[in-house]
């Protein structure tokens, strides 16, 4: 890669994103939080897509974003099968509408075979998965572009529509694909605005938090590095034009970060070298989270940072310090 392009990648400007773990039966309680992450200078408020104990994602972004006025609202992610594309990219033109262009698209192949299995909803292979997500992404990015499309995939077909709804921004809202194996990185670096990291799962259901359904060998500094290099390859020429995004597992605001880095190594079975090497984890006071995130953006090409609901305080004097830097 050229020095001149790395240069670039690693100046994108900082911008920072709260995820919502949506799972209130009070909507006040979600919309007080969206109204926070806007006061604090969050760029984006994100809610996740999982059946059962959530409000609705459409539904409840385009609420949230009738409630604010600069906050962009977006899905953290759209599971791809349990919904349709061409219904799908019509949602995402009415949600771009109706929030005045502040829509961001978050889209994945579907992970947790337990809520596939209570819809009744066959589980396929991450291949196929991955197939008829790659599928999806071209009739929702055709649609949206206000194509007729006429589409013969091995998933769907489409036979001379278009969409008179169109979105505001154009030719779609951004469209961020995330994981971590390298076919789905791959499909995001050829597809995506966005491209999202986490580590891999390793349950088939969320527990008491998402966090803990995760392999964390695989949020490590040398997973991290290797899953970029997949999406540069994948990429190229392109890859300066990719926004590329992580959420943050924990948030630790402290004075004492040596001592925090031990608490944080000790729970998860790490050492503390590996827990400070991780950009899944920031520990430190405002200044030395800081210098993480940037020193980060520059080691990884990391622009877009997101946080789970309960760090969004802890996270908002960093955000205060390096939005838009």
């Amino acid at each position: 890669m050229p020095m001149m392009e790395e240069r670039q990648d690693s100046h994108r400007a900082l911008r920072f994103g709260v995820l919502s773990h949506n799972t209130s039966s009070d909507f006040s309680i979600l919309l007080a939080q969206a109204q926070r992450a806007e006061q604090l200078g969050y760029a984006t408020f994100l809610l996740p897509d999982h059946i059962g104990d959530q409000f609705a994602t459409t539904l409840a972004l385009a609420h949230i974003a009738a409630a604010t006025t600069s906050l962009r609202v977006g899905s953290y992610v759209f599971s791809n099968d349990f919904r349709h594309p061409v219904m799908l990219a019509r949602e995402v033109a009415t949600l771009d509408v109706l929030s005045g262009g502040r829509f961001e698209l978050g889209l994945g192949a579907g992970w947790m075979a337990s809520e596939y299995q209570q819809c009744g909803i066959p589980f396929a292979s991450p291949g196929v998965r991955i197939e008829r997500l790659a599928e999806s992404l071209q009739i929702i990015k055709a649609l949206l572009a206000g194509e007729r499309l006429s589409f013969s995939g091995q998933h769907y077909k489409i036979e001379g529509l278009a969409l008179a709804l169109q979105p505001q921004q154009r030719p779609y809202p951004p469209i961020l694909v995330g994981g971590s194996g390298k076919r789905l990185l791959s499909l995001a670096a050829r597809e995506a605005s966005i491209v999202g990291f986490s580590p891999r799962t390793q349950t088939i259901s969320v527990a008491g938090h998402m966090n803990q359904s995760l392999d964390l060998q695989d949020a490590l500094a040398p997973a991290l590095a290797e899953k970029i290099q997949w999406v540069r390859q994948a990429a190229g020429p392109r890859f300066s034009s990719l926004e590329l995004n992580l959420i943050v597992l924990e948030v630790i605001r402290t004075e004492s970060r040596q001592q925090a880095l031990a608490e944080v190594a000790t729970r998860y079975g790490l050492s503390e070298e590996q827990v400070a090497s991780t950009p899944y984890f920031l520990i430190g006071n405002t200044e030395e989270i800081g210098a993480q995130l940037l020193r980060y953006r520059q080691q990884y090409q990391i622009s877009y940072w997101v946080v789970w609901e309960e760090y969004m305080e802890a996270l908002a004097p960093v955000v205060a310090l390096l939005r838009g830097q």
